[in-house]
């Protein structure tokens, strides 16, 4: 029987309790810490903060740590409206974003980690270095060389942008792509789904007149053919999208031009 053990890096230290200001809603957050440069094992820290005196998602508790309890912990975030992606992560178990997801829906300990199957900058910081070199390597923009009339736009039929529906609001936070095993095992060749549904939606463009190009970019047994239909991806994403059916699609594209 194979055994496998982890680095000594990377086994989880024991952390730090941090005490809030009591109060009669008490919630304890277990949040991963872990800084590169430091030389120091992970280890989680917990953090026990008082309902009453924080907002309702699980952004506000972690922006209340920072402010009032310890100011060295590190994450992303900008909108706090689940637009911009920023903060995006890991709590209890599922990724999401943690300006839209509430803190009632989190049962007992709300435990916090970075995107998983990512290398982490500092605590909840992932590097998405390789994820957007592979969303810059799909071309993700209009190609086109018929000249575009004089003062006018390229027009679409109501159908044909009825077509990018649950495409064009993928707000490329990640949390599909990270939640997917295909994409943990072969990063440095699938695309993973995120980047999959970006590609598809620029193929059903009907003002693209790049498909052929686009496809033979796509046809390989790495960079398409890795999604297995686990669907951890529709599960995870936070607009509610399904990147497994952009896939299909796509593969189902490839397999017509072949025919």
């Amino acid at each position: 029987m194979a055994e496998f053990t982890l680095p000594k890096n990377s086994k989880i230290a024991k952390g730090r309790a941090h005490k809030g200001d009591g109060g009669k809603r008490p919630k304890t957050f277990k949040v991963y810490r872990y800084d590169p440069d430091s030389g120091a094992n992970p280890r989680y820290d917990t953090y026990t903060i008082d309902l009453d005196k924080t907002g309702p998602m699980v952004l506000d508790a972690i922006i209340k740590i920072k402010n009032e309890i310890d100011p060295t912990l590190t994450f992303r975030r900008s909108c706090r409206e689940g637009i911009c992606g920023s903060c995006a992560m890991n709590m209890n178990g599922k990724n999401g974003l943690a300006c839209t997801t509430a803190i009632e829906d989190c049962a007992g300990e709300v435990r916090i980690t970075p995107l998983p199957h990512m290398e982490v900058v500092k605590d909840l910081v992932p590097d998405m270095t390789h994820f957007y070199a592979q969303y810059a390597s799909i071309q993700p923009w209009l190609k086109s060389s018929t000249p575009e009339p004089s003062g006018k736009e390229r027009f679409q039929s109501p159908e044909d942008r009825a077509k990018l529906d649950g495409l064009y609001e993928c707000i490329l936070c990640a949390c599909c792509s990270t939640s997917c095993p295909s994409y943990w095992w072969n990063s440095d060749k699938f695309l993973g789904p995120a980047i999959l549904l970006q590609a598809y939606r620029w193929l059903v463009d009907s003002r693209d007149e790049a498909t052929g190009e686009r496809l033979d970019q796509l046809e390989d047994p790495f960079r398409l053919y890795r999604c297995h239909t686990i669907m951890n991806c529709a599960n995870v994403c936070p607009k509610g999208l399904n990147p497994a059916k952009a896939i299909a699609e796509t593969k189902k594209l490839v397999a017509e031009r072949a025919a």
